[in-house]
């Protein structure tokens, strides 16, 4: 039966012109065209072709899909050559495209002078070596290539070491030797082909390996457990203060950066490149009615972050599951804006306890998005606001929204207090919500809305402003 294209059949099958074409998806090559520039680049990017396999949703999901792929490849250095798509009911499980498009895929590799071949997908690690077989070039997965990035963008000592175990993580079931020498384990008469008996001791090169990345991960979980107690602590402290938090989350690229610095002056690297934020950042910041609170900026999330991420950075990620808020920052100016809320909600629901705290979605971008967009986002999402944090259009809306949905001050105090304990009146100040200050010959009447904590020091040492 036919049906459109990258539809599928009545009985469920694709239709033949379908599954025998691997399709080029236009736009995608970088090669730059100026012959010296090319020859410089050429001495420090990796040469790469794309391949994905569609297996669900429009062809235009697909081409998004391969689009981002673009778009990390370059991120980690890369020249992009070409960019295929397989339409197939599921990736093969050999070669993931298939034996026959592999061999396609080996004669466009050779056309195009690629030295890689990058796979949009996470791939067995039988299909990786059986891909590279016939291709006769390196194959990474997008598992790999983000894993790479998050490597090249690590600054600090414990974004480092996550880095590390994530990467460790994925390399330990696709270790493997190259050639039988690497993996014998054999001594004294068994080269002379003895047999039962001839076993040496000792292990084989590849359980060498895998027992050094075995002890390496153990010594990286004991760093990133030690590292992680001083934001522990801060945190507990900020806990202690009754301090409301707000985390920063989002896809990569989206402006959460942009925005944490809109709304505290933070300074945050700013960056048009994905993942260029991996450390979190913490700042303080006030509502308009004084009140205090902390805005955690953390790192992007991406469709099918690799699941070593985020067990590797699931000490950082806690600043999410924490908060009083998650502010979701979205970017407007995407070609399909639902699709990156989708994932970042299912990287949030892998986190322990975010799932039970309310979410504001930021619709960031404004000034590039189709208004047409916008609209439809905010239809959608009820609990929303529409920002640019390049501009600051809706900047003070959503400092209003914030202020509503933070924790409210249940206790309310109208005291006097002593002039020695001014301290008290100071903390007021920056964890309460001051409503009015007077000085008098025997201390400071104040009127204010504070937290628990410092509610009680203040119910020991102040009297109530009737009984003066």
């Amino acid at each position: 039966m036919y049906n459109e294209p990258g539809e599928y059949a009545a009985n469920g099958d694709y239709e033949l012109e379908e599954r025998q074409a691997l399709r080029r998806v236009a736009g995608l090559s970088t090669e730059l065209q100026d012959i010296t520039e090319v020859e410089y680049r050429q001495l420090r990017l990796e040469r790469v072709v794309l391949v994905g396999v569609w297996t669900t949703g429009t062809l235009t999901d697909a081409e998004n899909s391969l689009q981002e792929l673009k778009l990390l490849a370059e991120t980690a250095g890369s020249e992009v050559l070409e960019g295929l798509i397989q339409r197939r009911q599921r990736p093969d499980t050999a070669t993931y495209i298939g034996s026959g498009k592999a061999v396609e895929l080996r004669d466009i590799v050779e056309s195009t002078g690629a030295d890689t071949v990058i796979c949009d997908g996470e791939l067995t690690p039988g299909q990786l070596r059986q891909l590279e077989e016939v291709v006769k070039v390196k194959v990474i997965d997008r598992t790999a290539l983000i894993l790479d990035i998050f490597a090249q963008h690590a600054k600090s000592r414990e974004g480092k070491a996550q880095v590390e175990l994530a990467q460790l993580s994925y390399l330990l079931p696709r270790l493997r030797g190259w050639g039988g020498n690497l993996s014998r384990q054999v001594g004294g008469r068994a080269a002379g082909g003895v047999g039962i008996g001839g076993r040496g001791p000792g292990e084989t090169k590849i359980e060498l390996d895998r027992r050094r990345i075995r002890e390496r991960m153990a010594k990286l979980r004991r760093q990133i457990g030690g590292m992680s107690v001083a934001r522990e602590t801060m945190r507990s402290k900020r806990t202690r203060r009754e301090v409301p938090s707000v985390a920063i989350a989002g896809y990569t690229n989206a402006g959460k950066s942009s925005l944490l610095n809109r709304l505290t002056g933070a300074g945050v690297l700013v960056e048009d490149a994905l993942f260029a934020t991996l450390d979190p950042t913490v700042r303080q910041a006030r509502t308009p009615d004084g009140r205090l609170f902390t805005l955690a900026d953390t790192v992007g999330f991406v469709r099918h972050l690799p699941h070593q991420l985020v067990e590797a950075f699931r000490s950082t990620l806690e600043e999410v599951g924490d908060a009083d808020l998650i502010v979701h920052v979205v970017d407007g100016s995407h070609p399909d804006p639902e699709s990156q809320i989708a994932a970042v909600r299912e990287v949030l629901a892998d986190i322990e306890g975010a799932s039970g705290i309310p979410e504001l979605i930021v619709i960031n971008k404004a000034d590039l998005a189709d208004p047409v967009v916008l609209a439809r986002l905010a239809t959608r999402e009820r609990r929303s606001v529409v920002v640019s944090a390049r501009t600051g259009a809706g900047i003070e809306e959503l400092i209003d929204v914030i202020q509503r949905e933070l924790p409210r001050l249940d206790h309310e105090v109208h005291l006097l207090v002593p002039y020695d304990r001014g301290d008290l009146v100071a903390r007021a100040h920056q964890e309460g919500e001051v409503v009015s200050v007077d000085h008098t010959p025997d201390g400071t009447v104040l009127h204010a809305r504070v937290p628990a904590g410092l509610y009680a020091e203040l119910e020991r040492v102040a009297k109530p402003v009737e009984t003066v």
